[in-house]
């Protein structure tokens, strides 16, 4: 299904994969998919990469390379990555970025990141908001009885398929099946959208989230990325 038909203009679904889960991680894999439409790149990160976050990932470097389950991968710098994605969401018309649980880890990698470039506001001007579908599935499946809202479970209950999980261009493909199969309602959405800028308001207010990353960071690394919102991780 083609992500315009239902919420034009678009609907971009989009994934990091990073070096760990403490504040100051580095992205190694940024990936997003909107219909037909693909973006995946990878970075070489500047921080070493977590032994866990590796062990779940399958990143690793070696000699300032980066290998994915010990295959070499073509790289871009940081910078080339998101002015790379900034030109991607361009193409699509300042589409709404979706992601699972976003709000709490992804959103603020990624500000940190374009912000260190000086890229906040190019990438603002691309993009119509953000929606994290973690809060958004718990509402719209809240009689179902489920326990679990991390994105492999929902895919493998809604959807009845397991996949690749950790690899961010397989968890965005996934993200996008799983986001139709819940059908939410133009209304619902509106309700979830959030930006950088309000993203930034509630974290002055809200000081304790960072921290709170850190306290859990070894026990996050031994459940998928979307469960780690449920500890106050991911983030």
């Amino acid at each position: 299904m083609d992500s315009s038909s239902l919420h034009p203009p678009y609907t971009v679904f989009f994934d990091l994969e990073t070096t760990g889960l403490d504040a100051s991680c580095d992205m190694v894999q940024l990936a997003a998919v909107s219909g037909g439409h693909t973006f995946n790149l990878f970075m070489v990160p500047r921080r070493p990469m977590q032994p866990g976050a590796s062990r779940v990932t399958g990143f690793s470097v070696r000699r300032h390379r980066l290998f994915l389950h010990h295959r070499p991968v073509l790289t871009s710098s940081l910078r080339e990555a998101l002015v790379s994605f900034i030109t991607f969401l361009r193409m699509l018309a300042r589409p709404l970025l979706v992601g699972h649980n976003i709000r709490r880890f992804d959103c603020h990698v990624l500000t940190r990141a374009l912000d260190e470039f000086g890229l906040r506001s190019d990438f603002q001007k691309e993009v119509s908001g953000f929606v994290d579908t973690l809060p958004l599935a718990r509402k719209l499946l809240k009689d179902s009885g489920l326990k679990s809202f991390k994105q492999e479970n929902l895919v493998k209950t809604l959807l009845g398929v397991s996949y690749a999980a950790h690899n961010a261009l397989e968890d965005v493909q996934a993200l996008q099946k799983l986001y139709w199969a819940l059908k939410p309602s133009a209304n619902q959405i509106q309700q979830h959208i959030f930006t950088l800028d309000s993203l930034a308001t509630a974290a002055v207010n809200q000081v304790s989230v960072r921290p709170s990353l850190c306290e859990h960071f070894s026990k996050a690394l031994d459940i998928t990325k979307e469960e780690r919102a449920e500890e106050h991780l991911d983030v």
